[in-house]
């Protein structure tokens, strides 16, 4: 069996943690896709050269990450990622809010990204992204309105075809489509009220109060994915916490 070399450590860096940014390196590469199962942990530390126990440390390390899950009496997976991250949880539609909305897309176009949303997916001032605006109804009544930008060329590939066949969840789309597997997200939530166009949309009035949902998707290697605003009526707003 070939041995895997460790890379050079940073100052201070444990033999354990550069190992961990080598498995991690591996699964961003795409060795072992989202969900899959990581070989055996004798097998692992053979393959880099190392102790069994550096080897169990450096696993510690992932799962404290998020990187990978480990299940008893099955092995160690490389963690799905989000199927949806329902923005649902937010807000509460009568009797049908644990359904999942159906969605179509208003529109779909290459635009120059605004500041705020160049910041957050790590883009330079001017540059152009696939923008998509998406309207979510439950029982035919419109409840969130969502400006989502997506990277170029990352997301190339939906700036083509019918989005009317597009399922209602987009991550596993992303997945599908483009390659792109969405690890974690960062959501900040604010009130705002909404602007005409916005509320026609939402069948609410001009001027309407709103919750208002910003995320960053982030996939496999850190990189943000996404950068998404939702908008629904702030009287449906509804949002619980335990604190223990």
């Amino acid at each position: 069996m070939t041995v895997i070399s460790l890379p050079d450590r940073e100052p201070g860096q444990s033999r354990y943690g550069a190992l961990a940014s080598a498995l991690r390196a591996r699964v961003i590469a795409g060795e072992w896709p989202p969900g899959s199962a990581l070989p055996s942990e004798q097998t692992l530390a053979s393959e880099h050269g190392v102790a069994l126990g550096t080897l169990r440390r450096a696993l510690e390390l992932l799962e404290h990450q998020g990187l990978i899950e480990r299940l008893h009496g099955r092995g160690t997976f490389v963690r799905a990622g989000l199927a949806g991250a329902s923005m649902m949880r937010f807000f509460r539609f009568g009797d049908r809010s644990g359904e999942v909305p159906h969605s179509h897309i208003l529109s779909r176009k290459t635009a120059v990204l605004p500041a705020a949303a160049a910041r957050a997916l790590g883009l330079a001032p001017g540059e152009a992204a696939l923008k998509l605006r998406r309207l979510r109804s439950l029982g035919g009544e419109p409840c969130l309105l969502e400006d989502i930008w997506l990277p170029l060329p990352l997301f190339e590939s939906l700036a083509a075809g019918e989005p009317s066949g597009w399922s209602d969840l987009l991550y596993p789309l992303y997945a599908e489509r483009c390659g792109v597997h969405v690890h974690r997200a960062v959501e900040d939530i604010g009130f705002d009220r909404l602007i005409a166009a916005d509320a026609r949309q939402l069948g609410l009035s001009a001027g309407h109060p709103c919750a208002k949902v910003i995320r960053q998707a982030f996939d496999l290697a850190g990189r943000c994915v996404e950068h998404r605003v939702t908008r629904g009526d702030a009287h449906a707003f509804h949002y619980t916490v335990s604190i223990t």
